[in-house]
């Protein structure tokens, strides 16, 4: 289609320059957009869809949203992985020659939003970048860098070795950024389809950053080398910093040095976890629904401020392999705990604070309004009272807090002179400067407020001179001030009064002194319009110069409402302190699952003890039925470790904990089709991988393995990875759970296998579950009772019984034995649905709302006797 109008050329050029984006085109009121971007967009914001002359009589498509609502649909166009390019309007339409000049002021991605309705308060929004490393024509390693542009956080590491590429799915997995940005060589890279959700995008000027990194990151971090940033000798991870630093140039279109802070490290300072085990663990957020409720930051987040639950969220990510470091946090929840009192003063201040990094990186970034700025200047009328609170604690930790506690106490009476209490919303509106801070704002306010009793003033010298008395000073927004007679005596009206309107019952004029007094109110009101934006603009810049300081006592504060929220989670669920050292043991005293006590409640969960080391007891053979609670307690030792040492309380009587470098889980049943692998394959690989990487100081949860192939093909796998891992060659400290009852025998050859079961008791052909570990092999699954409480048919369950009985009668492979009665699908379909348990039915009659507390009692116990 040839476009030929004007304005439609103006569109078409700038679509061509971001193409890969929706054009937001700012018209008057409204962003429109154009052809394709209006169809998607009309498609997937739900709005009308309308058309508009392209010229020669041609219509092209097109929707539109009011700007001042723009960033509501932009959140959902982000939300569904899409790039847009806001086009504005960059000179007054009024005083423009010809076609208003629009170019592009910013490009928002899923990883650039800085608005808050686009963002999770506790989740980091990152930005991440990715450049490899080759040698000799092979792949040797990454460069990663990632950055939140909200917050300010910047950091950087490389990865090495032949395992480079796992490391990496595995890192990308944790940090979950939004947006990826990847040079030409990675596009297309089935590692990042398959290990990040994020939205990819390419690396501009990828020569620039391959010939150039070094510049760039001197000018921007103002070093005058590498070294100064801890980027020596580690280019991979260089350039993909300038990578991002690019991205955000090209997309942002303005000043980016907030951005200064940039930390590089080292994946071995981390316990390692792998995605796997992240997902099993459920960190951050549930298997099932991926949510955060159930998860184990749900049960441990009591901080108080957004930025304290981001922090929480790194520290779960990233547990310390520094026992000092560990020990200097737990010091700090410690003293805490002890201080009852000046624990619930933190918890008092602490919600009262906005956050910072947020707030500061919108001032940086320019969009920041005046309530916005007046945030900043309540929590920083804060600090004074947390500092104090903060000199009363004495462990090595708080100290250091203290030491890089900034009080702001300049930037919190500049905005405390400068900002009125109650600014409006935008900056372009009257009353963002206090009354007094500048006199010319003072005098412009005095004219432009004193308006109407300087008209009144002239309406009485008037009614004077001329003898009117009905003589009226007004105003309208067409023909500004005027001196308004009635038609009765507009004969009286003296020659100086020129006539300016005709109306049907009198005659407006002005006066040169009306005119005069009309130009003074009307430019007062201008000029204070204009002056208070730029004195504003002057605030937000000075306040912008100090975001270094500000986003160190952020840090501070951060710290301070983990370390509080830790000591609260330890009070309010009795969780006792960890002995975290460098041996070689973890033993848990009735150790609990923090998320399924939260669920059942305290009284009735059941603690259990583990015992591992490297020479004595280094594996936990654990046998038993399905349902009995394996799973769980095979979680709660890997996550009673985890919380230790992120430098948390564990919930558990007591704990010792030897430092784990690596935590690995293969847990349940799951395929992969999107990469073409079998639920027995995903097992094997995650098996395969965990036996390559874990080492003397690592534990392993095994729950089942060799379950999705034969019988004897799986017990010789389960049996021969067993060995392996006990071996000295692997070592791990492993929790080994199985329906092979076979490998039991293992403990009779490898002095370091225990075996234990978890305790059931049977009762007729029903079993009740115990919960609790015990010493010694269980040789029995219970998998028909279990398979009855699932409700399968009565005909299903006997005959699995007598089939049952068959095998271990004859002892033979399931393949060989001699079925004696078919089941036909007649017999199935006749029998009867199972009778409902007598207890079931009592408490589905039951009337909570009229029984009476005591008759409840009552009740329990004789529904206890019942069962037990």
């Amino acid at each position: 289609m040839t476009i030929v109008t004007p304005m439609m050329r103006q569109y078409q050029a700038v679509k061509e320059q971001y193409s890969d984006c929706l054009l937001f085109f700012r018209l008057g009121d409204f962003y429109e957009m154009f052809g394709e971007d209006a169809l998607t967009a009309s498609r997937e914001l739900n709005i009308v869809l309308t058309a508009r002359d392209g010229g020669q009589g041609q219509k092209v498509a097109m929707c539109g949203v009011p700007h001042h609502a723009a960033d509501n649909y932009i959140a959902r166009l982000i939300g569904k992985g899409y790039k847009v390019a806001i086009c504005e309007q960059l000179e007054d339409p009024k005083l423009a020659k010809g076609i208003v000049r629009r170019d592009v002021i910013r490009i928002v991605t899923p990883g650039t939003v800085l608005e808050e309705n686009m963002l999770q308060v506790g989740s980091h929004n990152y930005l991440a970048a990715c450049w490899p490393e080759t040698r000799r024509g092979a792949e040797s390693g990454f460069g990663l860098a990632y950055v939140d542009i909200s917050s300010g956080e910047f950091r950087a590491t490389e990865l090495k070795g032949p395992e480079c590429r796992k490391e990496l799915g595995d890192e990308l997995v944790r940090i979950n950024p939004a947006e990826l940005v990847l040079p030409e060589a990675l596009a297309g890279d089935e590692l990042f389809r398959f290990r990040s959700s994020a939205v990819v995008s390419r690396c501009p000027e990828e020569g620039l950053v391959r010939n150039s990194f070094e510049d760039l990151l001197r000018i921007h971090f103002r070093v005058a080398s590498l070294e100064g940033l801890g980027l020596q000798d580690r280019s991979p991870a260089a350039r993909a910093v300038a990578m991002i630093l690019l991205f955000l140039q090209q997309t942002q279109k303005r000043s980016l040095n907030y951005l200064d802070r940039l930390t590089v490290y080292d994946c071995g300072e981390y316990m390692f976890l792998d995605a796997a085990t992240r997902r099993n663990l459920e960190l951050t957020a549930t298997i099932r629904g991926n949510k955060r409720q159930g998860s184990l930051l749900s049960v441990v987040d009591h901080t108080q401020t957004a930025m304290g639950s981001r922090l929480l969220r790194e520290w779960l990510e990233s547990p310390l392999l520094d026992c000092g470091a560990v020990n200097r946090r737990l010091d700090a929840v410690s003293e805490l705990i002890n201080q009852p009192l000046l624990l619930d003063d933190f918890r008092l201040q602490l919600p009262k604070l906005y956050d910072l990094p947020r707030l500061v990186g919108r001032v940086c970034y320019g969009s920041a309004g005046p309530r916005e700025l007046a945030a900043l200047r309540s929590t920083l009328s804060l600090l004074p009272e947390l500092f104090r609170l903060l000199s009363q604690l004495n462990s090595p930790l708080a100290g250091v807090l203290l030491d890089s506690f900034d009080l702001l106490e300049d930037i919190d009476a500049l905005l405390r002179d400068a900002l009125a209490d109650e600014p409006p919303l935008s900056a372009r509106d009257h009353g963002a400067i206090r009354s007094g801070f500048n006199s010319e704002v003072d005098e412009l306010r005095r004219l432009s407020g004193s308006a109407k009793e300087l008209l009144l003033q002239m309406e009485a010298e008037e009614r004077e001179k001329t003898g009117i008395r009905n003589l009226k000073v007004g105003f309208n927004k067409v023909f500004g001030y005027y001196i308004e007679i009635s038609k009765s005596r507009a004969a009286e009206a003296p020659d100086r009064y020129l006539r300016k309107q005709t109306l049907a019952n009198g005659e407006r004029y002005i006066t040169e002194e009306l005119k005069e007094l009309e130009n003074r109110i009307l430019s007062a009101g201008e000029r204070l319009s204009s002056l208070e934006y730029q004195l504003f603009m002057e605030l937000r810049q000075q306040v912008a110069e100090a975001a270094t300081r500000i986003l160190a006592t952020a840090d501070v504060l951060a710290h301070l409402d983990v370390l509080q929220g830790l000591a609260h989670v330890a009070i309010h669920n009795c969780y006792c302190r960890p002995q975290v050292d460098g041996g070689g043991r973890i033993i848990i005293k009735e150790g609990r699952h923090p998320v399924v006590e939260s669920i059942l409640g305290a009284e009735n969960y059941i603690p259990n003890d583990t015992y591992l080391d490297k020479s004595s007891q280094r594996m936990m053979l654990i046998t038993g039925p399905n349902m009995a609670g394996k799973s769980t307690y095979m979680r709660q030792v890997a996550l009673v470790v985890l919380l230790a040492q992120i430098g948390s309380f564990v919930p558990a009587a007591a704990a010792q904990i030897g430092t784990v470098d690596r935590i690995f889980t293969r847990v349940g049943a799951a395929d992969d089709l999107t990469a073409g692998q079998s639920t027995f394959m995903v097992e094997m690989n995650e098996t395969s991988n965990i036996l390559r990487h874990a080492g003397p100081k690592s534990l392993i949860v095994l729950d089942e393995i060799g379950r999705g192939t034969s019988t004897f093909d799986g017990l010789s796998i389960a049996w021969a990875v067993a060995e392996y891992i006990v071996n000295d060659a692997c070592g791990a400290k492993t929790l080994f759970a199985t329906h092979y009852h076979e490998l039991t025998a293992l403990a009779d050859t490898y002095p370091l296998i225990r075996n234990f079961s978890i305790a059931v008791r049977e009762k007729g052909k029903d079993i009740i579950f115990l919960r609790k570990i015990v010493e010694g092999a269980e040789d029995k699954s219970y998998g028909i009772q279990v398979a009855q409480l699932a409700g399968l048919p009565k005909a299903v369950l006997a005959r699995a019984r007598e089939i049952l009985a068959q095998l271990e009668k004859e002892k033979h492979p399931a393949g060989d034995i001699q079925i004696s009665e078919q089941l036909t699908f007649d017999t199935l379909i006749a029998d009867d649905p199972p009778p409902e348990p007598a207890l079931l039915r009592e408490l589905r009659e039951l009337d909570t709302d009229a029984i009476t507390p005591l008759d409840a009692l009552l009740t329990i116990i004789k529904w206890k006797k019942e069962l037990l």
